[in-house]
């Protein structure tokens, strides 16, 4: 076994390994989209990767969780939405836009907390709201319009935020579960929101007919990146202190917002940046929100 220093070194790496790809995972997906392939299309195959390849490994953790399969079953569908939401918001919209409405998860975290848990906010938590908020209205606002997403794919990252929430709080509730067990229920879930949409747009799978090896090689290779970044935040939360992580995470917003700027040539401005200051402040001090410090998790 490790030792203790070396343990919470590994830990600290692999969130920050976690928040480096899940800045960059947006660029291959755009990728695959060039290529013909779809957002529900590419979110159903490279969850499908990890859910084959790992989650047959955690058929002794699930049947020991027989008993709260029904939590699991929401766990899966609230995650499994905001990964596919994630996916399509960020093949439409700006990047660095999509995370920062995706980051105002502390202040939905809350309200899903006092109701499901019966958690209640302190002064800090308050205070935490209300910047997350205001960050939002400074960041949407336009003279003359309700200061509301502007499109599809804002809309998207909004809802993926909301259900980021729902799934931490739900994750909290099945204290007890093994890890394993809720990372599959998470690739599940995504592959039970993308079957869904299939069945709308079926039109999504006619690449398959034509599609180039090198199409079906980054497919597989973004599924088992997700695998990785999915074992690496469960590593890591294990090891490291919640408030901590929260804040190492924040590097994706960095990570995410250099690759958009070199990659898609993305930019944002003044009001933006003042937006997006409140609610990465927010999000830093989301961790005492609550008496029982409220935990937020990063997405899987």
């Amino acid at each position: 076994m490790p030792s203790i220093p070396l343990q919470r070194t590994l830990a600290i790496s692999s969130l920050f390994y976690a928040a480096s790809l899940w800045g960059l995972v947006w660029y291959p997906y755009r990728l695959l989209g060039e290529a013909g392939v779809g957002g529900i299309a590419s979110s159903l195959l490279t969850y499908a990767v990890p859910l084959l390849a790992f989650g047959w490994l955690h058929a002794r953790a699930l049947h020991a969780a027989r008993g709260r399969w029904a939590w699991l079953a929401a766990l899966g569908l609230a995650a499994g939405w905001t990964n596919l939401a994630y996916v399509l918001a960020v093949l439409e919209g700006e990047v660095v836009r999509v995370l920062l409405l995706f980051y105002l998860s502390p202040l939905w975290t809350v309200l899903f907390a006092r109701f499901l848990l019966h958690e209640k906010l302190n002064r800090a938590g308050w205070a935490v709201m209300a910047l997350a908020a205001g960050g939002a209205l400074v960041m949407l606002w336009q003279p003359g319009d309700w200061p509301l997403p502007a499109n599809r794919a804002e809309w998207l990252a909004l809802s993926a935020g909301v259900m980021f929430a729902a799934s931490n709080v739900i994750s909290r509730h099945l204290g007890g579960v093994a890890e394993g067990a809720k990372a599959t229920s998470v690739w599940a879930g995504v592959m039970a929101w993308t079957g869904l949409g299939l069945l709308f747009r079926p039109t999504e799978l006619g690449f398959m007919a034509d599609a180039a090896t090198t199409t079906w090689l980054l497919l597989l290779g973004v599924g088992l990146l997700i695998g990785s970044m999915t074992y690496a935040v469960q590593y890591g939360l294990a090891r490291v202190p919640a408030n901590q992580a929260i804040v190492i995470f924040l590097f994706e917003l960095v990570v995410a917002a250099v690759a958009a700027y070199y990659l898609s040539e993305e930019r944002m401005g003044m009001q933006e940046w003042v937006g997006a200051i409140m609610i990465i402040t927010a999000s830093l001090f989301s961790g005492h929100m609550e008496d029982d410090q409220l935990k937020v998790e990063p997405h899987v």
